[in-house]
């Protein structure tokens, strides 16, 4: 997504050379594997383990690190492969969301109208809020797992970064266009 709103905004005239949906499948087909891969290389480490009977794990679904705190063996390994893959999986994304964004501001300071600087910005301020929703969650959840914390605000979290935040995005954008808004208002009683 920030790629895209970075050729968008930077490259608006060569936004459908650029975007092909080549590389719009390929971006997709990209995330799915990595996320596929690392998927398989944690539930592999997790099988390695041994777990204590009868243990129960305060969320609503079995997030990894809380499985992994379970083991009644050594989970240093775990740890490192975890905090390995969460450094190398939020590092890349993250420095490629703040590069694009940081040319789409550069971009926005020349807009000459005011008009055109508010659409510019409104097109990228949705994307930011729910990717600071997500990282920051998502980060809250997997670095506190060293620490004492409550299950209760860390079930929260997971809820924020594992439900809210992919149920915001197609709100968020539906909301952008004309033809949605116009029927959410002859829905609630307002004119067409």
């Amino acid at each position: 997504m920030a790629y895209d709103r970075y050729v968008a905004i930077c490259h608006p005239l060569h936004y459908t050379a650029l975007m092909t949906p080549q590389l719009c499948g390929l971006l997709v087909l990209v995330c799915w594997i990595l996320s596929v891969l690392h998927a398989l290389l944690h539930s592999s480490m997790v099988l390695r383990l041994s777990f204590c009977t009868h243990l129960e794990i305060p969320h609503f679904f079995c997030e990894l690190n809380q499985v992994v705190q379970l083991a009644c063996s050594d989970t240093f390994l775990n740890d490192v492969v975890m905090y390995f893959a969460l450094v190398l999986l939020v590092t890349c994304p993250l420095a490629g969301i703040l590069y694009s964004y940081s040319k789409i501001v550069s971009s926005i300071r020349a807009i000459s109208s005011a008009q055109g600087k508010y659409k510019a910005f409104s097109t990228c301020a949705s994307h930011l809020s729910v990717v600071s929703l997500f990282y920051s969650t998502g980060l809250g959840v997997y670095l506190s797992s060293a620490a004492a914390h409550s299950s209760h605000s860390s079930s929260t979290a997971s809820v924020m970064y594992t439900v809210v935040t992919p149920m915001l995005n197609p709100f968020i954008f539906s909301l952008r266009n004309k033809d949605v808004k116009r029927a959410l208002k002859s829905i609630f009683g307002g004119k067409t």
